[in-house]
């Protein structure tokens, strides 16, 4: 069953909005529960003021010296109410309510209509007041009393008590809306130049996007500023963040330039390689063609270059082997023997340099692949060939897990000598046969890790010195543990 995609929202709320609301939200909630609890403590204490001024009432009508209780006295309030309900004689019920004069004459007692009395009558003797409500005259606050002779009832208006709440709710109100559009400027104001900084990373990420990152060489100038970078707020956490990541798409990027360039640079001398041998055997086969004569010699020269082609392309095939992950053969191997084999065939092929060759007493013996192994010295020796003049002393130093190959040449270029066991790199810039195609020491690192060893290089002219470090056979590390026991 497929889910309904969401719908994305038509107009999004901003990081700004939504902070905003939320303070505009938390003080219209704080005012409201305020005005809530202010009103609601003004009601009681107004309410138990009108039940004092009630029962202070009901004490004034019944109380001595007056005429009766029709008799409302001087002082008090408009509005107050007094009614009598009796158990016997010819009139029942009576009451009167005391009025501002419209003519401006005082107060003036008005009697209770049928329907005001019975809107009383129902009521029970109580010593707490009571709320009701009078047709014609509204809400009142009435005191019921037992009589002698029947029941009195005196009341108090609660219109001015509720024209109080109602004041202050209004008040309340007003007050609580002027808090919430100040809170909403202040909020706005505050939020927004608390996410400035934010909206500067921003700016800075939107920069670098519209950047062509698609090829050549890449440089990325763009960088948040220091100043929000501080790991202890959350701006600088983000921005130290997006720097960290342009700092590592910059090396990213160089990363992949460089080996573009690396290998446009191995297509290059490849093709160079490969052209110049396929344009010899070119050569002598139209040579063999038009001359019978010197059908031999041409055959000899096709052999030679056919010979320089399956190299350069077994080199090729051993490193994508070496790449895939292809184990190697392992079996235990006498290095001394390799390498005295090595430096022997190397006197023979180039006697204008110093050989040398020292060995412990003791065999050395690793475990790998011999042929592997013959390889990463021939390579190591041939380039010292290569790039030393004649004259030059090479010395290859057996060790117990490994070897060493020294020579006193110049050396590599400073600039080269990181970047010597990659593919590709060359010693000579220019593109001679002697300089090869760049493979020589990326095959020596490549076989050297595959056998789970290390190779290392430290140059400078004069002193030159790579170093193999391989793993030992498993009976000769066995041999080392009993004789250290």
């Amino acid at each position: 069953m497929r889910l309904p995609a969401l719908r994305r929202p038509r107009f999004p709320l901003t990081l700004t909005a939504r902070l905003v609301a939320v303070a505009v939200l938390l003080v219209a909630v704080t005012a409201l529960a305020i005005g809530t609890a202010t009103t609601l403590a003004m009601r009681q204490s107004l309410d138990k003021r009108l039940d004092a001024d009630v029962a202070d009432t009901m004490r004034t009508l019944l109380g001595p010296g007056r005429g009766g209780p029709g008799d409302f006295g001087a002082g008090q309030e408009y509005g107050t109410l007094y009614a009598g309900f009796l158990d016997d004689g010819p009139v029942k019920a009576g009451g009167q309510v005391l009025n501002h004069d419209e003519d401006d004459r005082g107060p003036r007692r008005t009697s209770l209509t049928d329907d005001q009395l019975d809107a009383l009558s129902g009521l029970e003797p109580s010593d707490d007041p009571q709320d009701v409500t009078i047709p014609g005259l509204g809400d009142y606050r009435v005191l019921v009393t037992d009589l002698s002779d029947g029941v009195a009832v005196v009341g108090l208006p609660c219109s001015d008590v509720d024209a109080t709440i109602s004041d202050l709710v209004r008040l309340e109100l007003l007050a609580t809306l002027l808090g919430v559009l100040a809170a909403a400027g202040v909020g706005f104001w505050v939020v927004r130049r608390q996410l400035a900084p934010l909206r500067e990373v921003s700016a800075t990420a939107h920069r670098v996007s519209e950047l062509p990152l698609g090829s050549g060489e890449i440089q990325i100038g763009e960088r948040v500023p220091e100043r929000l970078t501080d790991d202890r707020t959350e701006v600088g956490q983000v921005g130290a963040a997006l720097n960290s990541m342009l700092d590592h798409v910059e090396s990213s990027l160089a990363e992949r330039h460089r080996s573009e360039q690396q290998v446009r640079q191995f297509v290059a001398d490849a093709s160079h390689e490969l052209r110049t041998p396929l344009a010899t055997i070119a050569g002598y086969t139209e040579l063999a063609r038009k001359r019978p004569e010197a059908t031999g010699t041409a055959l000899d020269k096709v052999e030679t270059e056919s010979a320089r082609m399956t190299a350069l392309v077994e080199d090729l095939l051993l490193l994508a082997r070496l790449d895939s992950g292809r184990p190697l053969v392992r079996e235990p191997v006498d290095l001394s023997r390799l390498l005295i084999e090595a430096v022997d065939d190397a006197r023979v092929v180039d006697p204008d340099r110093s050989w040398r060759l020292a060995l412990p007493d003791a065999p050395i013996t690793v475990e790998g692949d011999s042929a592997r192994l013959h390889q990463v010295v021939s390579n190591l020796l041939t380039n010292g060939r290569k790039y030393t003049p004649a004259g030059s002393t090479i010395t290859v130093t057996g060790t117990a897990y490994g070897f060493t190959v020294h020579d006193d040449g110049p050396g590599f270029p400073p600039e080269l000598a990181p970047r010597a066991f990659e593919r590709f790199v060359r010693g000579d810039a220019s593109r001679n046969r002697a300089g090869g195609a760049g493979l020589g020491l990326s095959l020596v690192e490549a076989i050297v890790h595959a056998h789970g060893g290390s190779v290392s290089l430290r140059s400078a002219p004069g002193d030159t010195v790579i170093t193999v470090a391989l793993p030992g056979a498993p009976q000769d590390r066995n041999s080392e543990l009993q004789s250290d026991a």
